[in-house]
């Protein structure tokens, strides 16, 4: 396997599993070398917690970068996760231009919503520039809500395979490239991902758990990067991904002082051996 650099970028919750604490330690267990560029530090994630402090380095952000290319720095991949702001977007859209190795692949999990909802930091502007920053990349990881906004197609609680197909046609039709649709779901206790590379769709399904938990989607996003760089189809590198957050989602059951986030650090051996069975 070649060693690969690989920046992600994202924020960091000093507490909580999830952003970069969850990001940094999975690519690792991939082989990747990773490299980091924090769009903010919390002392906590926001779900659950009261009083968390939040330290914006936006501004610290073009530094960085203008660094790296001064030292002639460059990178093999670019994976998103939580950016705070329109124009950390722009940041982010700058790198992607000028630090990745000619044929790197792009990797945007849009994370702006769910539920039907925007996150409560977001608005009608942060979904435009989203948009710009999805459609250019070469895979992006969104959920049936941020799929919804990214279209503007109306979101349902309850759907078919023809509205899931509505929506991949319209993602495809505004640039998206491969597609990894989380979330979808046509039974109670059932559910799965989308997957669309060269327009042709797979669907992988896998057992539903009814409590969920914070972070899983930063989880599946870093396994899913972790396993494609390993040089896994994209079809394969979701199922890896769906199969070790369903493993770290079962393993945190019925620990109720766990309730912030997933106990994944005990299964990475897991993941990594799902790699070398892939």
């Amino acid at each position: 396997m070649d060693y690969k650099k690989l920046l992600t970028i994202q924020d960091i919750s000093c507490v909580g599993q999830c952003s970069l604490t969850v990001a940094l330690p999975i690519l690792s267990a991939c082989g990747m070398e990773t490299a980091i560029l924090p769009s903010a530090v919390l002392s906590t994630h926001t779900a659950g917690f009261s009083g968390f402090t939040c330290r914006d380095l936006t501004d610290d952000m073009p530094a960085i970068a203008a660094h790296w290319r001064k030292e002639n720095i460059a990178f093999d991949a670019l994976y998103t996760g939580y950016l705070g702001s329109t124009y950390q977007i722009d940041i982010v859209l700058d790198i992607m231009r000028t630090l990745l190795k000619k044929g790197a692949p792009s990797i945007v999990d849009p994370a702006m919503a769910d539920y039907g909802k925007l996150y409560p930091a977001f608005d009608d502007a942060y979904v435009e520039a989203m948009k710009k920053l999805a459609f250019s990349a070469d895979f992006i990881l969104p959920n049936i809500t941020e799929a919804c906004f990214l279209t503007g197609i109306e979101y349902r609680e309850t759907y078919d395979q023809a509205y899931i197909q509505k929506i991949i046609d319209a993602l495809l039709a505004n640039g998206a490239k491969t597609i990894v649709l989380t979330g979808v779901s046509y039974a109670p206790d059932r559910t799965g991902v989308v997957i669309v590379e060269n327009r042709v769709s797979a669907y992988y399904e896998h057992r539903k758990i009814a409590k969920g938990c914070h972070g899983t989607g930063d989880v599946y996003a870093s396994a899913f990067v972790g396993a494609l760089m390993r040089g896994n189809r994209p079809f394969d590198a979701a199922r890896i991904a769906a199969d070790y957050t369903v493993a770290c989602i079962e393993f945190t059951q019925g620990d109720a002082d766990h309730w912030y986030g997933v106990k994944f650090e005990p299964l990475l051996a897991d993941l990594i051996q799902m790699l070398n069975l892939a």
